[in-house]
């Protein structure tokens, strides 16, 4: 490492990753979905359902409530309004269609059974007749869901059938793609009747080419990432993205920086600036590319966070589906959220306060998100679990703001 590396306080850290990420909310212009979505260039997918399913979230994160069918038009919708695409970036994701070329040495590597599963490689090589049947059908029937082309849902992979197993194959190598969904399930057909024309006919850079832009456009939605942090925003191959790194450092397109406290070096774009404060009073998805390198999350935040949807919950230590609170330039809390449609409610069933950093104000500021997500979902009350003190101070700062049910037994 260069022994000219700038160096960055833990602050100045903090403040560049929320202003490179998009939550920095100070008096700016209200950014436009397609904005907010090119300047983190992916959007996780997942079907986790408690609240909300987990592409909508970032967004209201960044500019608050929003008509969420104004995403769809983005991701699903007709040719003319569509600027994303489906396909794995950091797992499933939405992508820009401009990046789609980015993403082909991928798919390439998929159809030769390379950096996929396995196992579906496996199939992929062993099922070739079922393969070439399942895309036939898709080319006479697309946009088709996997359910309409039959077979009996069976087997290792979350039993899918043999039909889904082979559209799950073509998917990756990209020769189809996901032209909507019903309900949450994928609707697949042709690319060249989903994609633009332009988009398809992009020259098709490299594979060292392609790893070094998504490193790059990794680094200036991150705004500041190690070796790892960066190359797990597109789960990049770990021995290539290295050497990518380096050619990007000698070439001058990242520069190498110190960070207080970390024992690895950081790389962002040169001539990083970080603001002197930033504005910020947002809740953060657990599928959120500000936390999803957990390791980068307690670096900057001095936050452990980890997914318990799927323990055990006598040995939950937060709850099934728990949000961080940013609040200035900390995530200060977190709060276990869950929607009752059926009741038309959102659930508090617990909040934690991150030592001292909960103050009246970042109580103020998350009650009044809370109750702006509450709206946006259509659950015209809240209840809030009388399990401790500081749900005790929440419920206190919502009465005036929001309609309160008592907790449901």
């Amino acid at each position: 490492m260069s022994q000219t590396a700038a160096h960055l306080s833990l602050g100045q850290a903090r403040r560049l990753v929320i202003a490179a990420q998009g939550l920095n909310r100070s008096g700016k212009a209200e950014p436009t979905l397609k904005k907010i979505l090119l300047r983190l260039g992916v959007l996780q997918i997942d079907s986790v359902n408690v609240l909300v399913r987990a592409h909508y979230l970032p967004l209201f994160s960044r500019r608050g409530p929003y008509p969420a069918e104004d995403l769809d038009q983005l991701t699903w919708g007709p040719a003319g309004r569509r600027v994303f695409f489906e396909y794995w970036g950091h797992e499933a994701s939405f992508l820009p269609l401009e990046h789609h070329a980015l993403f082909r040495w991928r798919m390439g590597r998929a159809a030769r059974g390379e950096g996929i599963y396995q196992g579906l490689a496996k199939f992929g090589r062993e099922e070739r007749d079922l393969v070439r049947r399942v895309l036939r059908m898709v080319a006479e029937r697309g946009p088709v869901g996997a359910g309409a082309l039959g077979g009996r849902s069976t087997g290792p992979w979350w039993g899918w059938s043999p039909e889904k197993a082979a559209l799950e194959w073509l998917f990756a190598a990209g020769e189809v793609t996901v032209a909507g969904r019903k309900g949450f399930e994928r609707l697949y057909d042709l690319p060249e009747r989903v994609l633009p024309r332009k988009v398809l006919r992009c020259a098709e850079p490299g594979e060292a080419e392609a790893q070094r832009r998504l490193l790059w456009l990794a680094a200036a939605s991150l705004g500041l990432g190690t070796g790892r942090d960066l190359r797990d925003y597109f789960r990049l191959p770990a021995g290539e993205a290295k050497a990518r790194l380096a050619e990007l450092v000698e070439a001058g397109d990242l520069a190498t920086y110190r960070v207080e406290g970390w024992a690895e070096p950081a790389y962002g774009p040169a001539g990083l600036r970080a603001p002197r404060k930033v504005a910020t009073g947002s809740l953060i998805s657990p599928f959120d590319s500000l936390i999803w390198e957990r390791s980068r999350t307690e670096r900057l935040f001095d936050f452990r966070y980890r997914l318990e949807f799927y323990t055990p919950p006598a040995k939950r230590i937060y709850g099934y589906h728990v949000l961080p609170f940013l609040f200035g330039e900390r995530l200060v809390s977190r709060v276990d959220l869950k929607a009752d449609r059926a009741a038309g409610r959102l659930l508090v069933p617990a909040l934690f306060a991150e030592g001292d950093l909960l103050t009246d104000e970042a109580l103020s500021a998350l009650a009044r998100n809370l109750a702006d997500l509450a709206g946006w979902l259509n659950l015209g009350r809240l209840a809030v679990r009388p399990r401790g003190p500081e749900e005790r101070r929440l419920a206190r700062e919502l009465k005036p703001i929001v309609a309160l049910d008592k907790w449901p037994e």
